[in-house]
């Protein structure tokens, strides 16, 4: 049973000094997956050592593959080749990675194998039938709990069939599966989104030998196509650091007055940027520096300089997919800003590793934060001073309402303390050293201090 890890946030002074935040973890869990697929050597470095992907190698390990971590900081993948994974004799634990669960049951889907998925206490909440309705329709067999959900079961299928999908929601996991199983499929596989997703498993694929087309159709939606049957060739792939870690430290930068932060090596795939993007409508001073392309994807090294306080905008809803994940802590930024944010088509927010927006409303509210949560919707109108602080959160076993919370607490009058730091090692260990480094002041609850309620 893992222990529970309460910690608490005070109010901290300029952060300063040059970082390096962990690999990407959608490009470290993609890695090791296509490793398994390509029959040659794959050697990965800058891959996240968090929990999540950890239990995406031993998933690896047993599908056939052989997964060595060395003391170079290399990682190395040698693979079974496409069609030939092994059926697996132990389940197959996600622990608390939906990335990993959707992309994995995609890969089982075209080999003739069954496995069981089974994930922690959130990863159980969490929909698949987005992702078995397809699989489905391409010949796998699931059996799960009511409402697709985990533990379930895939049988997948050695005569794979290829499909047009039309996805109803806009998730690059979903769009990944299906691509996944249609490497197997003997004809053309396609999936058609209403708004372009993530694109890491396209380039990857690229990078991996794999010839995938991407077109924009009649009707102003996007066409992602694979042809099945093309082998992976094992090659090198070098990971940048992940934007969505990097926005946790970036933010707080943007919080505390005489901060400036070099962050080397950052992710700026356009389709990962949207918290970027809205920082710099509300007045932050980041700058892209050393642009470059690395294994198909683009990287840069970013320079953030405190600039006084933000302004509130309304955050166009189109955006909302390069930027699902970072909505927490763009929230705490929006507390802490001058004027009125508004966000809205947050949904997706519902159904992550916690109802995020819920938490995050419940929380900056316990912290003063006067806002208006929607059913899709989140308006906070912010002071341009920092909120008052002294509550504890209580997380729901998310690492991002847990990162964001500790980043709002190096603002906030009083201190913010949050339930369980724990689950934070799942995408970005060391965060809290990291963070204290720079100058924040994050530790143990003051045991002085009463407790404080839920």
């Amino acid at each position: 049973m893992k222990q529970i890890q309460p910690l608490s946030s005070a109010k901290a002074g300029a952060l300063t000094g040059t970082i390096r935040v962990p690999g990407d973890k959608s490009m470290s869990h993609r890695a090791l997956m296509f490793g398994l697929l390509a029959k040659e050597e794959t050697i990965i470095s800058g891959m996240l050592e968090g929990e999540d992907v950890l239990d995406t190698a031993t998933a690896v390990r047993l599908l056939g593959g052989t997964v060595k971590a060395g003391d170079d900081g290399l990682w190395r993948v040698f693979g079974t080749g496409l069609g030939q994974i092994h059926e697996p004799d132990s389940l197959l634990d996600m622990g608390n990675s939906g990335t990993a669960a959707r992309l994995l049951m995609g890969l089982i889907a075209g080999h003739p194998v069954s496995a069981t998925f089974i994930g922690d206490a959130s990863l159980t909440k969490r929909p698949m039938k987005r992702v078995i309705d397809p699989l489905t329709q391409m010949g796998a067999q699931v059996l799960g709990r009511k409402g697709g959900r985990l533990p379930l079961t895939i049988q997948g299928t050695g005569a794979v069939k290829p499909v047009t999908y039309e996805s109803p929601v806009a998730s690059a996991q979903v769009k990944s599966a299906i691509l996944l199983a249609g490497l197997a499929a003997n004809g053309t596989t396609t999936v058609i989104e209403s708004a372009p997703t993530r694109d890491h498993t396209e380039n990857m694929l690229r990078h991996f030998g794999v010839n995938v087309t991407t077109e924009r159709t009649e009707d102003d939606r996007w066409a992602v196509s694979v042809q099945g049957g093309q082998m992976l060739r094992g090659c090198a792939v070098d990971i940048p650091a992940d934007p969505s870690s990097a926005a946790f430290p970036v933010v707080a930068a943007l919080l505390c007055e005489g901060s400036a932060l070099r962050l080397p090596r950052i992710g700026i795939n356009p389709r990962r940027t949207g918290l970027y993007d809205t920082l710099l409508e509300m007045g932050a001073d980041i700058a892209f520096e050393n642009k470059r392309t690395e294994a198909g994807e683009d990287v840069a090294d970013l320079r953030v300089t405190y600039n006084g306080p933000l302004s509130g905008i309304d955050v166009p809803p189109e955006r909302v997919p390069s930027m699902i994940d970072e909505f927490p802590v763009l929230a705490v930024a929006a507390s802490c800003a001058s004027g009125t944010t508004k966000m809205t088509g947050l949904a997706e927010l519902r159904v992550k590793e916690s109802d995020r927006l819920a938490k995050m409303a419940q929380g900056l509210a316990a912290c003063g934060v006067n806002l208006e949560e929607g059913e899709d919707s989140l308006i906070i109108h912010g002071t341009g001073k920092p909120p008052a602080g002294g509550t504890l959160i209580d997380t729901a076993l998310d690492h991002r309402i847990a990162m964001s919370f500790l980043v709002l607490g190096c603002a906030a009058n009083d201190p913010v303390e949050i339930d369980d730091a724990a689950p934070i090692n799942t995408s970005f260990p060391g965060f809290v050293d990291l963070m204290n480094e720079l100058g924040a002041a994050i530790g143990a609850p003051d045991q002085d201090r009463p407790s404080l309620a839920l």
